[in-house]
Order: structure tokens, then C-alpha cells, then sequence
């Protein structure tokens, strides 16, 4: 489904490739977005591409991920296609990516950080469940020093 999605946002998007420039992109991008840089701790990107005209953004890496986020004790999946609609503070329609809570993983849909509070992060899931974390927790090591 990801794939089909990133195939009908190609046309106009600016689309990279390589390992090194992906992350530097990806990082780019949750800049431009203001949102923290270590939400997408992703290791072997080969593809990332972003429509500004539609704000919907692909990337694509080799594996899928495992990663914790251990300030705030949780483990993240990221699929090898993770795909979103981006605007301000915010990634909406979120594919690829889930969050284990106590046993089982749940999906998550919407990340957004507050207009009135920019030390918290929101992560959304499609049910409307949601749950707040401080945007400390989701910050490269460089940031927080």
C-alpha cells in the first residue's frame, strides 16, 4: 500500500538517493517541519522523497527497524517504507511505524507538537488514542548538549 501511495506523489516530489544523503535529508526535514531530529532514527535509508505541492513524504530503507527510545522506555518499529503528510509541527496519515505498549505493538498515525507548548510531542494512533511525551525524549545527542 506504501509503495502505491509514493507512486502516485512521485511526479513533483524531490527525490534522494544514498545512504548518507537520506539521513541528512531526513534530518533536514524533521528540521524544516519543527519537529525534533531524532524522531526518525533510521540507519540504512536508500530513498527519500518529498512533494511539497501535496507535503507528503516517502522514505524507504533496507530493513526494517527496531529502535528504544529510552528516556521514555518505549520501542519503536519503523517498516523499510514509512510515509506521511507533513505540515507545521506535524506528520498526519503516518504508514510505518509502531509503538510497542505493554504487549502488543499499536500503530501510530499523527505525531504533532502543540503551537502552546513546544516541550511536548504528541503520537497519535487511528483509533484517537493518543499519548504526550516531552520533545526532549526525541532529540538528537548533539541537541541535548
Amino acid at each position: 500500500m506504501a509503495s502505491q501511495r509514493i507512486a502516485n506523489h512521485r511526479d513533483e516530489a524531490e527525490i534522494y538517493l544514498g545512504e548518507s544523503l537520506c539521513k541528512q535529508k531526513s534530518i533536514e526535514l524533521l528540521e524544516e517541519i519543527r519537529l525534533p531530529k531524532g524522531l526518525l532514527p533510521l540507519d540504512d535509508i536508500v530513498e527519500v522523497g518529498y512533494n511539497r505541492t501535496t507535503g507528503f513524504v516517502w522514505l524507504k530503507q533496507k530493513n526494517s527497524k527496531n529502535h528504544r527510545f529510552r528516556e521514555i522506555g518505549r520501542n519503536v518499529n519503523y517498516d523499510t517504507e514509512v510515509t506521511a503528510f507533513v505540515e507545521d509541527r506535524r506528520m498526519k496519515r503516518l504508514t510505518g511505524v509502531k509503538s510497542k505498549e505493554l504487549l502488543i505493538w499499536v500503530t501510530i498515525s499523527d505525531i504533532y507538537v502543540d503551537h502552546n507548548d513546544n516541550s511536548k510531542i504528541t503520537f497519535g494512533n487511528p483509533s484517537g488514542i493518543s499519548r504526550t511525551f516531552p520533545v526532549s525524549a526525541f532529540q538528537l545527542q548533539e541537541e541535548k548538549k
